[in-house]
């Protein structure tokens, strides 16, 4: 279980009047005058502060007697999605070449605009966007490994073949004939006990794992574009599985080296830098200046620290383990409580 110190009641305080979601999972609010304890980020109406505590953890305010509210569900991990988007999910996944109508999810007892609206907000995209996109994934995949362009389109739910072109165009920028010369990176979103995270990987190799409310993720998801001439696609493969698995295992405290390949693209002074991340020991840290003299480049210091925040594989390549100087936590794109949080789980799993 990961666990942290509380910041100052002053900077919580703000926070919690604020509805700051940046300090979802860093702390919970408990107001003594209800009972209930809330996420930093609730919409309920706020109370008079001097009845309102603080607790680093959903697990402190149930033993201290407080309920979880029920508007913004403290004890589902940040960004879980609800049980009607993982039912809805898991039938995308068992059937992918699935077209899905608005018909159709109303006989589930779903009205088409809330399904698109947490799509759009969770996904960038519509339900209906997000599951052509997946069916044309997995068309490019096939079509990529020698299938004909005709029956990939047709197996793949589109009724016609002008309709699989214009709608491949739109989504891959280029034609289906040319989709061999064309790179895929399939995502998908993981939920971790820090809030979402999305993994995205080739067959051969993770090259993106970056929290999801990262503010440079789309700038990320850019240069990966232009490192790799790639194109994204949602879903999963056999590489995915696996970075999800040893994840789970990393959170859980059981696993303190991973194994899974990864595909690092950047300039020959980027790679060299996140090798050198790769060889700080687990729950460890080490100073920018400690990288660039390990480099060789002990004046290079600046440079060091912008190739690690360049680093687009958190956690993996460990990142958090960088260090100011002086010991203190800067410059991480998932925020400063993220890292703190993932230094005293590792700290606290040393001997595993």
């Amino acid at each position: 279980m990961i666990t942290h110190e509380l910041p100052p009641r002053d900077e919580m305080m703000n926070a919690f009047l604020n509805r700051d979601a940046g300090y979802d999972g860093v702390f919970v609010t408990a107001v003594a005058t209800t009972g209930i304890f809330c996420r930093p980020s609730c919409t309920a109406r706020k109370p008079r502060p001097e009845n309102v505590d603080f607790f680093s953890a959903a697990r402190d305010a149930l033993m201290a007697g407080f309920r979880p509210c029920l508007r913004c569900r403290p004890l589902e991990p940040a960004g879980s999605a609800p049980q009607w988007v993982r039912d809805l999910l898991a039938d995308v996944e068992s059937n992918p070449e699935r077209r899905w109508t608005d018909e159709e999810l109303r006989r589930r007892g779903l009205h088409p605009d809330r399904v698109r609206r947490w799509f759009q907000q969770h996904h960038g995209m519509t339900f209906h966007a997000y599951s052509r996109a997946r069916r044309l994934g997995l068309a490019m995949g096939r079509i990529r490994h020698g299938s004909d362009v005709t029956t990939s389109a047709f197996d793949h739910g589109f009724e016609s073949l002008s309709g699989f072109n214009n709608a491949f165009r739109r989504l891959f920028g280029t034609s289906p004939s040319r989709a061999g010369s064309t790179s895929l990176v399939t995502m998908t979103r993981y939920l971790s006990p820090l809030g979402p995270m999305l993994v995205g990987a080739t067959d051969e190799a993770v090259c993106l794992l970056e929290f999801a409310d990262r503010r440079m993720l789309q700038t990320q998801l850019r240069r990966l574009a232009g490192r790799l001439g790639c194109s994204f696609a949602p879903g999963t493969n056999p590489v995915i599985d696996l970075a999800v698995d040893e994840l789970e295992a990393y959170f859980a405290g059981d696993l303190v080296r991973f194994t899974m390949p990864i595909h690092t693209p950047g300039t020959e002074f980027q790679q060299a830098v996140w090798n050198q991340l790769l060889e700080i020991p687990y729950g460890t840290t080490v100073s920018y200046g400690d990288v660039a003299r390990a480099l060789g480049r002990a004046s290079a210091v600046r440079a060091v620290a912008r190739a690690v925040g360049d680093n687009k594989i958190a956690i993996v390549i460990p990142c958090h383990r960088v260090v100011g100087s002086d010991g203190r936590l800067t410059g991480y794109g998932g925020g400063l409580w993220r890292k703190q949080k993932l230094l005293d789980h590792e700290r606290s799993h040393r001997a595993v």
